[in-house]
């Protein structure tokens, strides 16, 4: 039936006008509502979980060089600071150590040369790294904004410059992807004999994140693992039986208890523990190695048998399905404020030819494809002396403005050179490169998003790029 008048239309009608109405304002608030937050449920355990896209890099070992490498002795050549040396530099500098600051240029007293296919020049000081440039994608152009160890430290591992308490790169990427092997810890630290890192503990930490995927430091000496083998009386069925036990206490234990993170990762551990028997003493066992791979990695000299070691046992572990490595030194060795000649010359024997023989050994091996490897510290050095002025005992101050890293394999683009700094190497000015661009640039070769892998923290999902938009760079992917 049909209404009559005006009034009899609105009032037959009205519900379904009003519904029209609030549909349509329904429809305008959410066109004008901030997009959703994306929300993640974090997880305790270390099962291989799929990427967000195809990845490239399926392992990384990262080669952390603290102190600061000096780049225009390494890998930056600067023509313009060679021919002004002595003179003094008109630009600003922020000094680390004023009172023993000069703006005197100091021009680098190493030669450099190009090597491979690609032409890429590096100093006298890395002739074997020299012999693998064509794998090489060099940046030249990393910018911190911050010259204190410390503070780019965090940046690089953390995400945000100065601030502890943040997982570490190697956390992110176990926490999203799990580990390929059960038998093994997922995120691997080989540490220096003389001792920890500038920043201990902080540069290896899973932060917010469960104790699960916190490094798992090996000792830099044998035995690397106390305890791995059982007494002989406990071995076998008996040992069985008292592991099916204690798997049984925890599991009643832990459903006493649920949501107990520490909790679960301890029981983690202890499981861990037990698998890791066997699969741990085959992968740390460099006797299987050939006389060739030792003599490769140095391990026939003095100077590089340690370090060549642990450049060795990286291959060994990702080669069995370790997601994570990071190597360290003993404190700051590339912190050269005096001395430079020598002691860049120094650190440079202990490790240029286990880095090199590093990617040798994952090429031949058909490794270096899904293995990314990284070179580099956390700042560089300045162009102008620090000291009395004798190039014999100068040595350079902190500049985190401009400094060099490298990455190789994983679906880096090699034999390539990304940004560069200004004529003498004191500030990035082409393709300016942060750590959370490098952050965001890994995670991306290894199949994930860095803005969706996500980790609910005080209230908000955290990233692992928090400090500043990141980008990909796309330049030197392959």
């Amino acid at each position: 039936m049909f209404p009559n008048t005006r009034r009899e239309f609105l009032q037959q009608s009205g519900m379904g006008v009003g519904a029209l109405a609030l549909q349509w304002m329904l429809a305008q608030e959410t066109a004008l509502a901030k997009p959703p937050v994306l929300k993640q449920q974090p997880h305790n355990d270390l099962h291989p979980r799929s990427p967000h896209f195809t990845p490239r890099a399926q392992a990384m070992i990262s080669l952390f060089q603290h102190g600061g490498p000096s780049h225009m002795d390494l890998t930056d050549p600067k023509p313009e600071l060679t021919k002004y040396a002595g003179t003094e530099y008109t630009g600003d500098i922020h000094f680390s150590f004023v009172n023993q600051a000069s703006k005197k240029l100091l021009g680098s007293p190493f030669k450099f040369q190009p090597h491979g296919q690609c032409g890429m020049e590096l100093s006298e000081l890395l002739p074997h790294t020299a012999d693998v440039v064509d794998e090489l994608c060099l940046i030249r152009s990393m910018h911190t904004g911050a010259n204190g160890h410390e503070v780019s430290i965090r940046y690089f591992h953390g995400g945000i410059p100065a601030v502890l308490g943040r997982p570490t790169l190697g956390s992110w990427l176990t926490y999203a992807l799990g580990s390929e092997t059960q038998d093994l810890p997922a995120f691997m630290v080989l540490a220096d004999p003389g001792g920890h890192p500038v920043d201990g503990v902080s540069n290896w930490t899973n932060g917010f994140m469960p104790s699960m995927f916190q490094g798992t430091v090996l000792r830099p000496q044998e035995p690397r693992i106390f305890n791995l083998q059982p007494p002989t009386h406990l071995a076998g069925e008996f040992q069985r039986q008292n592991l099916a036990l204690l798997q049984t206490l925890n599991q009643q234990h832990l459903e006493q208890h649920p949501g107990e993170t520490d909790l679960e990762a301890r029981i983690a551990s202890y499981e861990l523990a037990a698998r890791m028997q066997t699969a741990a003493g085959d992968a740390l066992d460099i006797s299987q190695e050939t006389a060739a791979t030792h003599r490769m990695y140095g391990l026939d000299r003095p100077e590089t048998r340690e370090y060549g070691t642990r450049c060795l046992l990286a291959r060994r572990l990702v080669e069995r399905g370790v997601r994570f490595v990071q190597l360290f030194h003993n404190g700051q060795p590339w912190d050269n404020h005096s001395n430079i000649k020598s002691g860049l010359a120094s650190i440079c024997q202990k490790t240029d030819q286990p880095v090199a023989a590093l990617i040798k050994d994952l090429r031949q091996r058909g490794l270096l494809d899904s293995t990314l490897v990284h070179w580099g510290g956390e700042i560089g050095r300045l162009p102008v002396t620090q000291g009395d002025g004798n190039p014999e005992t100068a040595g350079r101050d902190h500049n985190g403005q401009g400094f060099s890293i490298w990455m190789a394999g994983g679906g880096i683009r090699g034999g390539t050179i990304h940004g560069k700094t200004d004529e003498f190497g004191h500030r990035a000015i082409e393709d300016i490169v942060t750590p959370n661009d490098f952050q965001a640039t890994v995670m991306h070769l290894f199949g994930l998003d860095h803005e969706r892998v996500l980790f609910p923290h005080r209230n908000q999902q955290e990233i692992m790029t928090a400090h500043r938009p990141a980008q990909v760079v796309q330049a030197i992917v392959d």
